[in-house]
Order: structure tokens, then sequence, then C-alpha cells
């Protein structure tokens, strides 16, 4: 569960009783203030009206931070129809992409405009509750949805917890495993680091449940709604994962760990861990347990 603790001006104690939003419009209008530290994305706009036949009103759009395009639906109770009303939107987004880009420009500038992950949109749907079908319908489409159930807890908490999460598959990403399929084994592998890399890749996915990849040019992303690592292409000698951690509770080892705060590099995550051997993944498991567990 993903929590954020809110303060107000008064004082006492609040008795803590996991309740519903008095209305749907209390939902959206706190994730909508607090977007990046709930859901990891940034804030874009809310209310937006798409021109389309049929007309509509997106709850709110944002951007996640691999750059991938965000739908994010709000419902107080149980999410009757949230999920096909995304996808109508989402449907939307992928025939205006003009639209969102130029809304990507006038809010976070030309080079975010520039950099949109249109192979990867996703839809985060908000809600009191899911049926068993809602989950079991996320995972018959081919897109990216995530199925998040939030609670009041008195005056004081908010609580997200994610009850299904589905990546969506490109018909490029598609295309590059069917490719890498035919090739013969010692292609593929490419060396020591590349099967260092594909070990760092099983030892993420096998972390948990609801974990999802996002591809990237410049690093792969694993993430929980949000990111919790992200793995560079492997060097010469070695290869650079970024994690979610927090450096100031790590104990860091020059040469295998390093507070990269304030630094430029790609991916997300302030705590920068050097692999070179499978020893040095060994040694980076209780890492990966600690930013998986953080996301």
């Amino acid at each position: 569960m993903v929590a954020l603790k809110l303060f107000n001006t008064q004082c006492g104690v609040t008795e803590v009783v996991p309740r519903l939003a008095e209305v749907e419009a209390d939902i959206q209008g706190l994730v909508e203030a607090h977007m990046e530290t709930m859901l990891g994305v940034t804030f874009l706009a809310s209310e937006y009206v798409i021109d389309c036949v049929d007309g509509g009103r997106i709850d709110s759009l944002a951007l996640d931070e691999n750059g991938a395009p965000v739908i994010i639906e709000y419902k107080r109770g149980t999410a009757a129809g949230v999920i096909n009303q995304g996808l109508y939107y989402m449907a939307w987004l992928t025939t205006q992409k003009d639209a969102f880009r130029n809304l990507v420009r006038d809010r976070l500038g030309v080079t975010a405009a520039s950099q949109i992950l249109w192979s990867a949109p996703r839809l985060i749907c908000v809600a009191g509750d899911f049926t068993r079908y809602d989950a079991h319908a996320v995972r018959e489409h081919r897109r990216s949805i995530d199925l998040v159930r939030y609670r009041y807890f008195g005056s004081y908490h908010f609580g997200l917890e994610t009850v299904a999460s589905v990546t969506g598959q490109s018909a490029a990403s598609q295309r590059v495993r069917r490719r890498m399929a035919g090739l013969p084994t010692a292609r593929r592998q490419g060396g020591a680091m590349t099967e260092l890399a594909a070990a760092v890749d099983e030892a993420m996915v096998g972390l948990g449940g609801g974990i999802t990849r996002v591809q990237r040019k410049q690093y792969t992303a694993y993430q929980r709604l949000r990111n919790f690592a992200c793995v560079c292409p492997p060097q010469q000698t070695k290869l650079l994962v970024y994690l979610k951690a927090d450096p100031k509770k790590v104990d860091l080892v020059p040469g295998f760990t390093r507070d990269v705060t304030g630094l430029g590099h790609h991916g997300t995550g302030d705590l920068e861990v050097q692999l070179r051997t499978e020893r040095d993944l060994e040694r980076a498991q209780e890492l990966f347990r600690l930013s998986y567990a953080a996301a």
C-alpha cells in the first residue's frame, strides 16, 4: 500500500476507520494535488475536454517518469464502467497525438514533448473497489492498465493499493521479441555483461507481483505504478542500475554503490548500483528488495 500522511490545522485525535470519499471530486482533487507522490506521474490537466464526435472529459492527464502518457479516471465506489471509459479515452489519445504533445509542450517544455513514449500509454483507474470481473477484464486488453483501490483513514491518512496491473505490448516490442527469438543463442547472449543483464531482469521480475517493464532506448524501467529500478544497457565491464532506495539509509561501498542525488543520469532513482559479476548481483538483492518495497 502507498500511503500519504495529510495534515490539517485542527488538533485532537481522530479515530482511524477506513472510509470512502463523500464525493468523487474529493478523490480527484487530493490525487491531483499529490500526484507525483502517490502515483509517480507529473500532472498535466484536469477535466480535459476531448475533441471528437462523441465528446468526453478526461478526469486527469499526466506524464509518467518514463515519458508515457497517463490517463487517470476516478470513481467513488465500485468501478462500474470506469475501465471501458478509460479505454475510450486511450483510443482518442492514440489518434490525437498532436493535442497531447502540445499539452506536454505547454506544461513541461519542448524537450519533454519530443520524448513522449507513445508505445506505452497507461490507464490508471482509482476507485473505492473493483470486482473480480474488472481484474479479469484488464488482463484481456493489450493495454497498460492499473486498478488502484483507495481509502481514507480518519482525517490524516489516505491510502492507495494496487489491485491489478497489466502491461500492454506494443507491436514494435513484439517484433523485437520475435527477432530475438530467431537469433542463435550465442548472438543473443553477446557476452558476459549481456548475460548479467538477463540475470538482473530475472531478479527484478521475481521480486513480487504487479511488476511491469517499460523499455526506453536509454534504460529499462521496472515499476509498480512508479519506477523502483532502472537498468541501463550493458557497458563493456559493468552494468548500472538505479534504484529508488534512499542512499542515506544505505552503507555505500566505493565501486559498488553511489549516491547520485542531483547528478544527471539515465533512468530514475538516486542510488546507483554497479554490477560487474554474479557475486555483485547477489550483494545487490537486498537493495533491489528495499527499492521494490518502497514503491
